[in-house]
C-alpha cells in the first residue's frame, strides 16, 4: 500500500526524533510522590491547598523556582514566595540561576535534598529548560518525589513536566527537552482559552507512545499513585493514538474523583 507524501514526512520525523532520544517508549513514572500540574491563569485556592497539604501542610519546606520568569533576575524575591508565606508556610526558598554551570553545583541545589515540595512559577518553559534540563537539579527534583515529596507547576512550570515539551507555536507546535517527571505524557497549557488543541494532536500523532493531556486555565491535575484527578474551575481534554497515521481519541475530563492512568491511557490508544 502506498504511502501518502503526509504519512511519508510524519514517518521521516519520526526517525528522526527518535535519533534525538525523545520518541522513546517511556517508562511509567517510579515515583512516590505526587505532581500537581496547573493550566495557568488564576490558580484557584483549593488547588494551592492541596499542593501545600501534599508538601506537609504548614510544616512543609517548599523551594520556590521562578526562573521561567522575565524578573526572575532582577525581582525583589518575596513576589514569589509571598503567596506561600501568606498561607502560613515559614521554610521558604528561593531556586534560579540561568547558568547551567551553577545548576550542576552542589551546593546551589542543597534546598531541593531536603524540600517536601517544589513549585515552578510561570513564564516561559524554554528559560526553565534551558537552565535545568538534564542537570543536578532536574535529579534533585527526581529525587524529591522518590522521597514522597510534590513538585508543582503552572503555565510555563506544568509545559515542563515532561520531557516531550511544547516549547511554542500553534498549530505548527516546536518541540524540545523538558524535565523526565510525568512519563508516557505530553503536557500543554492555557488550553481551551488559548484553543490549543490543533497543536497537542500534531504533537501526539508525532508521539504515538504518549498520551496528551491539555490542561485549561484555572485548572489543575493530581498524579499520584498511578491516579489522575482533576481540580479547578475548568476541565482536561486527554488526547491519544496508536500510531502516527491514525485518527487521535480524545476524552474531556472534569473535576471529580481520580481516574486510573493506566486504563485511561489504554481508552485512548486503542
Amino acid at each position: 500500500m502506498m504511502k501518502t507524501p503526509g504519512a511519508t514526512l510524519l514517518a521521516c520525523l519520526l526517525v528522526v526524533l527518535a535519533d534525538a532520544g525523545l520518541a522513546a517508549e517511556p517508562k511509567e513514572s517510579p515515583w512516590q510522590g505526587a505532581l500537581v500540574i496547573c493550566g495557568g491563569g488564576r490558580l484557584p485556592t483549593t488547588v494551592r491547598r492541596r499542593f501545600l497539604e501534599l508538601a506537609g501542610g504548614k510544616e512543609a519546606r517548599l523551594v520556590v523556582v521562578p526562573t521561567a520568569s522575565a524578573t526572575a533576575d532582577t525581582a525583589d524575591p518575596d513576589r514569589f514566595l509571598s503567596s506561600w508565606r501568606q498561607l502560613g508556610v515559614t521554610e521558604l526558598s528561593l531556586l534560579h540561576t540561568r547558568d547551567r554551570k551553577r545548576a550542576n553545583d552542589v551546593k546551589f541545589v542543597a534546598p531541593l535534598k531536603t524540600a517536601t515540595g517544589v513549585w515552578i512559577g510561570g513564564g516561559q518553559q524554554s528559560r526553565i529548560a534551558t537552565a535545568y534540563a538534564g542537570t543536578l537539579v532536574e535529579t534533585e527534583l527526581q529525587g524529591v518525589l522518590k522521597r514522597g515529596g510534590v513538585v508543582g507547576g503552572t503555565s510555563a512550570g506544568a509545559a515542563v513536566m515532561s520531557r516531550v515539551m511544547i516549547a511554542s507555536g500553534n498549530p505548527i507546535p516546536r518541540v524540545s527537552r523538558g524535565f523526565d517527571l510525568l512519563r508516557s505524557v505530553v503536557i500543554d497549557q492555557h488550553f481551551l482559552v488559548r484553543e490549543r488543541q490543533p497543536r497537542l494532536r500534531r504533537v501526539i500523532r508525532l508521539y504515538p507512545e504518549r498520551i496528551g493531556l491539555g490542561i485549561d486555565e484555572g485548572t489543575a491535575i493530581v498524579v499520584r499513585g498511578g491516579t489522575l484527578q482533576v481540580m479547578g474551575r475548568s476541565a482536561v481534554l486527554a488526547i491519544g493514538t496508536s500510531r502516527f497515521d491514525e485518527p487521535v481519541r480524545e476524552r474531556r475530563l472534569n473535576p471529580g474523583p481520580p481516574l486510573d492512568l493506566a486504563e485511561l491511557r489504554k481508552q485512548l490508544r486503542r
